[in-house]
């Protein structure tokens, strides 16, 4: 598929089928989420895939209540690091080129895994305290979607 083809064809996706996506599969996806262009190529993005249902059941609910999520086979949360970030451009890029950096991450994820023949959603609500807690993510680490 061509990169027009890829980005003209990506949808949302909330309705999955009960199918195995294989870890080499999600490794790639993540791999091309790592290929983003990122401020000062400072990839301040950090990954934490999920394929235990109780844990993505946990992290539906840890997003407003969203249960359709939990039929997803695998769950990838996408956090930002911004102290990464700050550190070089100041507050501007912990408040701003921290989230952009990772936004063009996420958009790469989700044209991956359109290519690959899965569908992906974006999910941008959730009580971002709870998935910290539920996934270990340090404070300093903002969970981005």
């Amino acid at each position: 598929m061509d990169t027009i083809e890829c980005i003209m064809g990506r949808r949302t996706v909330r309705k999955y089928k009960d199918q195995y996506v294989d870890k080499d599969i999600v490794t790639r996806l993540i791999d091309l989420a790592r290929q983003a262009p990122s401020s000062g190529n400072l990839q301040n993005w950090e990954f934490i895939y999920v394929t235990n249902k109780a844990r993505r059941e946990a992290l539906s609910e840890a997003c407003n209540d969203q249960f359709w999520m939990s039929e997803a086979p695998v769950h990838i949360v996408v956090c930002s690091n911004p102290t990464k970030v700050k550190a070089f451009y100041g507050t501007r890029g912990e408040h701003l080129y921290a989230v952009q950096n990772v936004s063009a991450a996420i958009q790469n994820l989700l044209l991956g895994a359109h290519n690959q023949g899965l569908g992906a959603c974006w999910v941008g609500e959730f009580d971002e305290v709870k998935v910290q807690n539920l996934m270990g993510i340090p404070e300093d680490v903002r969970v981005q979607a």
